[in-house]
């Protein structure tokens, strides 16, 4: 599934698309990727024609279109939905699903192969959708409180990683962020939240900050064409993994093998060296 850079990298294409673009058709063309729409497909369309849109916002891995009149289109992404945007006339990509006939002459396309992901309009969810008011402040909110934050996480007595993949207590983090600030700041993941001290929480928030800010440059994460840019461009940070997806492979820092562990249903990498057993901390 998208993480904050690989969201955030599509909210800045499509803002430079859809901002102040009026919509003059919608086609639905398969019902699932909108069935949160009660009143179905065709009033889904309907609902949003002529209707135009202001820039788009995020928080954490969450995305939304606001309208200029105070509502919103909510994206879920899922683990393979995409925005591309091209000619109506230009061959549509396989899986295509929705499509948004822009003023401008553009077409604006969702592309969904699993269609876990969806769309949905959010009545007042220009400035926040109520879907997405519980969700945590992410690492580049302007108005996140740091130390209390810090304070919240240290409350928690499960490992680490859980608590940083818990959106509810700070969004945007998924499994391959989170491996890759625990490596760069040597906290196993399993260590447990209130065991850390607060500097060692805050070296960890900012080592988040830092690897989702150095994947943002290079477009995000792409293991495969499942995330793409809306010109369908991939990202390249995988590249520069040190830790996620290198079972095996030796530490950039001190050359001991990659480990994967299960966990929650899906996989931990770290280094067995660098980041060692748990142990409680003052």
């Amino acid at each position: 599934m998208p993480e904050l850079p690989e969201v955030e990298t599509v909210r800045r294409g499509l803002a430079s698309v859809v901002t102040g673009r009026r919509v003059d058709a919608v086609s639905v063309l398969h019902p699932r990727p909108v069935r949160r729409h009660a009143a179905g497909p065709e009033d889904f369309a309907a609902t949003l024609t002529g209707r135009r849109f202001g820039e788009p916002r995020r928080r954490g891995k969450y995305l939304w279109l606001p309208l200029e009149d105070g509502d919103a289109v909510l994206a879920h992404l899922g683990m393979s939905g995409q925005f591309r945007v091209d000619a109506p006339a230009a061959e549509l990509p396989r899986n295509t699903r929705v499509l948004f006939n822009l003023d401008d002459g553009r077409q604006l396309r969702f592309v969904d192969q699993r269609m876990f992901g969806g769309l949905s309009v959010s009545p007042g969810g220009a400035e926040l959708p109520d879907e997405v008011a519980h969700i945590g402040r992410d690492l580049f909110d302007p108005d996140l409180d740091v130390d209390a934050l810090v304070a919240r996480i240290r409350r928690r007595g499960s490992g680490i990683k859980r608590v940083l993949l818990d959106q509810t207590v700070t969004s945007g983090i998924g499994n391959i962020y989170a491996d890759e600030a625990l490596w760069h700041s040597g906290v196993h993941y399993d260590h447990p939240a209130d065991g850390l001290a607060p500097r060692r929480v805050r070296a960890l928030l900012d080592a988040a900050r830092d690897v989702m800010s150095d994947a943002l440059t290079v477009g995000g994460t792409s293991f495969d064409a499942l995330y793409v840019n809306v010109n369908g461009e991939s990202g390249y940070f995988d590249r520069t993994l040190n830790a996620y997806g290198r079972e095996g492979l030796p530490c950039a820092r001190c050359g001991t093998p990659i480990v994967r562990e299960h966990f929650m249903n899906r996989s931990s990498f770290f280094c067995p060296r660098c980041q060692t057993v748990p142990r409680r901390e003052s």
